[in-house]
């Protein structure tokens, strides 16, 4: 994809945009809480991938994470400018580390082993139990428990780290 958009392909441009849109719009929605806002910010993310696409580095993780990070950058700059305006200081350092903490948990989920990963859609997505989780994945319950249990845990660690830390919004 990145080669792609290096040789200025609008093909690319647009699957890029299908494929992750509604990953960039949403985190940028539970940034702003903001529609026009977060349209805006979307707009941007897919601009400076458009414009800069040597800007992502394969090497530093997936595309996937390099356009969270870019929507955490570009929504939190909304934010700030907001806040010279109507918001209270408190409620934005609030806003701000509950959507860290959302899209900490997001990069989580996507560096996540495949069977963890497929586990947590399973429950949380599809909203099956673990029993029919396990039969789906063909594996036992206690194996399918254990690995909701372990995902559960890997993500109160993500949102512990990111509360644990007021006054900067960012995660460790």
């Amino acid at each position: 994809m990145r080669r792609r958009l290096v040789r200025g392909e609008e093909s690319a441009l647009g699957e890029l945009y299908d494929r992750h849109a509604p990953l960039v719009h949403g985190l940028a929605l539970r940034f702003l809480a903001d529609e026009e806002a977060a349209e805006r910010v979307t707009g941007e993310v897919f601009a400076e991938a458009w414009e800069h696409p040597l800007a992502y580095e394969p090497a530093r993780g997936s595309l996937r994470s390099w356009l969270t990070e870019l929507t955490h950058r570009r929504a939190e700059r909304h934010l700030r400018e907001r806040i010279r305006g109507e918001e209270s200081y408190a409620r934005f350092e609030e806003r701000l580390r509950t959507a860290s903490a959302a899209a900490r948990a997001d990069r989580m989920v996507t560096a996540m082993p495949g069977p963890l990963r497929t586990a947590l859609e399973l429950a949380y997505v599809r909203r099956r139990d673990y029993r029919a989780a396990a039969a789906e994945l063909g594996v036992s319950a206690d194996e399918a428990r254990r690995r909701l249990r372990l995902v559960l845990q890997m993500l109160s660690t993500a949102v512990a780290r990111t509360v644990a830390e007021p006054g900067t919004g960012r995660a460790s």
